[in-house]
């Protein structure tokens, strides 16, 4: 997994890894950050946006803001992938910091959870728990919003693109759930789902991170 234009202390993991005899390739083209006034309301927030590749599908999870298309479109040519190859986008809620360049992809399938595929214009439902190609599985967690999901890849490590399920590193280090969510204890179980799973989430709203599961 290579993280493009960030320099922050988490530095880069690579994964070139095989997979069912297949190479899946992660690329963080930008890294989300949020910010909250004196009183804890968010005035400013740009979610993740990552880029899956698999010998069937060039995927990305969430296209975040207007404001982070300009490194987006230099994390393509970095890459030397053009938006034009993206086949499906998976966005892991509707809220606005992650939809935002949806229209970069003009060949692209928009894919979302039932319950919010109606909110984003485009966007058709998809299965959940289920492979959307061999490694890379739609996983439901629910709380943030209701039809908040994670995109779970299998590879050398186990990884979790979390969307706003966990949207910051602070949630997995304190388990505590996304400060916005419609059901707490929910959201909490959604957080604790994916901290199992994972060797390294892709936080909503933070660099990516290795976590302490054995």
């Amino acid at each position: 997994m290579r993280v493009h234009g960030y320099n922050g202390g988490h530095g880069n993991i690579v994964l070139n890894a095989m997979r069912y005899g297949r190479m899946i390739k992660l690329d963080v083209l930008a890294v989300g950050s949020l910010q909250r006034d004196g009183d804890g309301k968010v005035f400013d927030a740009h979610s993740s946006s990552v880029l899956i590749r698999t010998g069937e599908r060039t995927i990305v999870v969430d296209t975040s803001t207007e404001y982070m298309r300009p490194a987006i479109k230099t994390a393509f040519r970095q890459i030397g992938v053009f938006p034009k190859d993206v086949d499906t986008i998976v966005l892991t809620h509707s809220h606005h910091d992650h939809i935002g360049n949806n229209g970069m992809f003009e060949n692209a399938a928009i894919l979302m959870h039932p319950d919010e595929h109606g909110a984003v214009a485009g966007a058709v439902p998809l299965e959940t728990g289920a492979d959307l190609v061999p490694g890379v599985r739609i996983v439901h967690t629910p709380g943030h919003t209701k039809g908040s999901i994670s995109v779970f890849v299998s590879a050398d490590k186990k990884y979790a693109v979390a969307g706003d399920a966990l949207p910051r590193y602070g949630n997995y280090e304190g388990m505590t759930p996304p400060f916005i969510n419609i059901d707490r204890d929910v959201a909490l179980e959604s957080l604790k789902m994916i901290s199992r799973y994972a060797d390294v989430i892709i936080p909503g709203h933070d660099p990516p991170f290795l976590t302490n599961r054995r």
